[in-house]
């Protein structure tokens, strides 16, 4: 058991882990920047070190002095949150260099999960339902009209670094097809540095379904159960419901076991989850997984 540990967060997500924190007996550091010296995680926490000015980019998002603060006060470990430096690769790696527990996934499974690409290519593999298409990045928007057409339409042009309802577009004919390539390629250079793109199967009358797991170090997954996510606004969700009022208990039951396969797959410890579409026949498929507590 941690006797101190240092939240890298602010906000709601900062206070909930302090609370938690304090019913467990373990001291808390705070990090803030200027502009939040007076907020409320400050207060609750044992201590509380200034990070820098009030842009995350120069104080929430520098690695250094995250871990410069933990070392300073003496905290055995950092929770990430969500948002942030929480599904960072290199983030976790470092804190494991430096000697500090991260309270999340290893490094290698948020590495693992956090290309759409590859993480539904190793979704295959483990068995998981993964929507038809092309799962390597497309060049031209000629060949994603080709594979469109073979996939047969409609279908989904999405970035492979997307998120968030960015570089996404549903094409319905060739046309579509050629101008959303060209659209969802630029917009995902511009808004990830990555325009890595690639085409599946849109599923008519979808939902939003999303599993959550839970699991420790010893390699052991479980599921519970799930959330309904289907009502949404630009691809964010709005409400969530649980449990779905749509899947039956054997769809429930799949798509638990199929998100555990995942986690084990890439040997995932801690909260995370698998998201899946649902057709309108209970047919479920892959679509990412979130490596980290879900907002």
């Amino acid at each position: 058991m941690f006797t101190k540990i240092l939240i890298a967060n602010r906000g709601e997500i900062a206070c909930r882990v302090i609370a938690t924190a304090q019913k467990m007996g373990i001291q808390t550091v705070a990090v803030y920047s200027e502009a939040d010296k007076e907020a409320r995680h400050v207060q609750l926490a044992d201590e509380a070190v200034l990070i820098g000015p009030a842009a995350s980019r120069e104080s929430y998002l520098v690695a250094d002095k995250i871990i410069a603060a933990a070392k300073a006060t003496g905290a055995q470990a950092i929770h990430p949150g969500y948002g942030f430096l929480s599904e960072n690769a290199e983030f976790s790696k470092r804190c494991e260099d430096e000697g500090i527990a991260f309270i999340g996934p290893r490094h290698f499974s948020i590495a693992a999960m956090g290309d759409k690409i590859e993480s539904k290519k190793l979704a295959g593999a483990a068995g998981v339902n993964c929507i038809p298409g092309v799962n390597d990045a497309i060049e031209t928007a000629e060949k994603a009209v080709e594979i469109a057409k073979g996939i047969g339409y409609p279908v989904m042009i999405k970035a492979s670094a997307g998120g968030g309802g960015k570089g996404l577009r549903v094409a319905f004919n060739d046309k579509e097809a050629f101008e959303g390539f060209t659209s969802c390629r630029n917009e995902a250079r511009n808004s990830f540095g990555d325009d890595r793109v690639f085409i599946e199967k849109f599923v008519e009358e979808p939902r939003h379904i999303e599993i959550q797991v839970l699991g420790d170090s010893h390699g052991n997954v479980i599921y519970l159960n799930e959330r309904e996510c289907s009502i949404q606004r630009r691809h964010q969700k709005v409400i969530e419901e649980a449990p779905s009022p749509f899947i039956s208990d054997a769809t429930r039951k799949a798509m638990g076991e199929q998100a555990v396969l995942l986690a084990k797959a890439v040997k995932y410890q801690s909260a995370g989850t698998v998201e899946f579409v649902v057709g309108k026949d209970q047919s479920f498929y892959f679509l990412e997984m979130n490596t980290r507590l879900q907002v």
